[in-house]
């Protein structure tokens, strides 16, 4: 048996037997184990090296497996993590549940549960077509209404098997991602997937009203409970019931609402505002950020139990400069696309103008290609479109790292340019940033102090 989605295992366990023999059936499976005996070194080896999975004992000296898992879903919240340990609770395998643990095995365990457990990562299982039509040459059909996102890439291969491995569950996603990732197409697909398909999808975005605004939008309200309030309104929450919800940008919402929503899916009940009658709730929660929710929890201004409540199964969109093998399906797909709504032939793009293309960074992601794209056939009646048909910003190719001046400069002064064009290439992420360059995240931060390049 083979996991083509799995490879390198980070392994946590003090007992060095116990290490021995996971590692022995990790590697029967085709797998590469790295076995580390405490907490603090597995977060070491995860800030240098990548890793598929990680196995966490749950009783260690230094931190427990349940600390590890919480530090581990801060810092890297898309690894999948499944709990080992010998001394069974029903309380711990909740709460390890509750914190996005994938799974749960008690010591001794048999090598049919390690592969269930493994299982739950690899979409779809072996000998499983069930989800074989989703899946097209173009990437992730998402309805019957010719909707898809589109994607061949290995990043975004990973990403369609996590939505259909999650989609049928009623779990809280949280989706994380750059604006113009596609966030929101993401949200309509697991709902697409979902047992709710035929159930209503109700999305809201967060930034877009005032406290007392989407107070009410949220959870409706009764006639006469506050000024202007001439009848009684149904909220949305009412109008998703049996269905889906999705919160973009939920980092938006002030703490006050962030409390409510808490208890709203603690709870499944809520009340309209100015009503002393409670409603019963049965709906999916989605959610979306452009923001590192882990940061905004630290920086005090979104609350640490409602982060681990929606983001039980985290989904990172990669930018579009992590996946530039889709640029040219995307550029083909945006063609058809507005050559369609343009009633105009389709053009061809020529070597250099898709090298262009695919070299940019892309700040604005796949939102900031498709405008890119309308903007050219709009303004260049042209069978092939060239270099020069692209926009100057892109075709002159700003993104690219400058090396040389009309002035010299020292080692130490090109370093510092160097290291900054990577800071901005990598939009301040400084894990991504380490990783281009070739050391680790502890150098990294020394030399961004040293060049005052915070």
């Amino acid at each position: 048996m083979t996991y083509e989605s799995i490879r390198r295992v980070l392994l946590v366990d003090d007992e060095a037997v116990v290490r021995s023999g996971i590692s022995r059936a990790l590697q029967s499976r085709g797998l590469e184990p790295v076995a580390v005996s405490a907490a603090e070194e597995a977060l070491q080896m995860l800030g240098r090296e990548h890793f598929d999975l990680a196995l966490l004992d749950i009783r260690m000296p230094d931190m427990d497996g349940v600390e590890l898992l919480k530090r581990i879903r801060t810092a890297h919240p898309e690894l999948p993590v499944i709990m080992i340990t010998g001394y069974p609770t029903i309380d711990t395998a909740v709460h390890a549940m509750k914190l996005g643990a994938l799974d749960y095995l008690v010591k001794p365990f048999r090598l049919d549960d390690l592969d269930a457990a493994l299982k739950k990562i690899v979409w779809p299982p072996e000998g499983d077509q069930g989800h074989a039509g989703a899946l097209g040459e173009k990437g992730l059909q998402i309805d019957s209404k010719d909707s898809l996102i589109i994607g061949q890439s290995r990043p975004m291969k990973k990403i369609f098997e996590k939505i259909l491995r999650v989609a049928p569950t009623d779990s809280t996603v949280l989706i994380t991602g750059e604006s113009g990732t596609g966030k929101e197409l993401v949200a309509q697909a697991i709902h697409a997937k979902s047992l709710r398909k035929d159930q209503e999808f109700v999305a809201v975005d967060c930034s877009s009203l005032v406290e007392t605004l989407l107070e009410s939008e949220l959870f409706g309200h009764v006639k006469g409970s506050f000024t202007g309030a001439i009848q009684t309104k149904h909220g949305l929450f009412e109008l998703a019931n049996h269905g889906t919800f999705f919160f973009d940008e939920v980092s938006n919402l002030s703490l006050k609402i962030q409390a409510k929503l808490l208890r709203v899916i603690q709870e499944r009940e809520f009340m309209k505002v100015g009503d002393q009658k409670k409603t019963r709730l049965d709906i999916r929660i989605l959610s979306a950020s452009n923001r590192n929710l882990a940061e905004s929890v630290a920086a005090g201004t979104f609350r640490e139990d409602l982060f681990y409540r929606l983001s039980v199964v985290p989904l990172r969109l990669p930018p579009l400069r992590e996946r530039t093998d889709d640029i040219p399906l995307l550029i083909h797909h945006f063609l058809e696309k507005y050559c369609r709504k343009l009633k105009r032939a389709l053009p061809e793009v020529s070597s250099e103008a898709m090298e262009i293309l695919q070299e940019y960074g892309w700040p604005g992601n796949v939102r900031e290609l498709e405008h890119t794209i309308e903007r050219v056939l709009i303004l260049e009646d042209t069978p092939v479109i060239r270099a020069r048909d692209l926009p100057a910003f892109i075709s002159q190719r700003q993104g690219e790292f400058q090396m040389f001046s009309e002035e010299p400069f020292t080692l130490e002064e090109l370093e510092k340019k160097y290291i900054a064009f990577v800071l901005r290439l990598t939009r301040g992420k400084r894990i991504k940033a380490a990783e281009i360059l070739g050391i680790n995240r502890k150098t990294l931060g020394l030399k961004i102090k040293k060049y005052g390049l915070e």
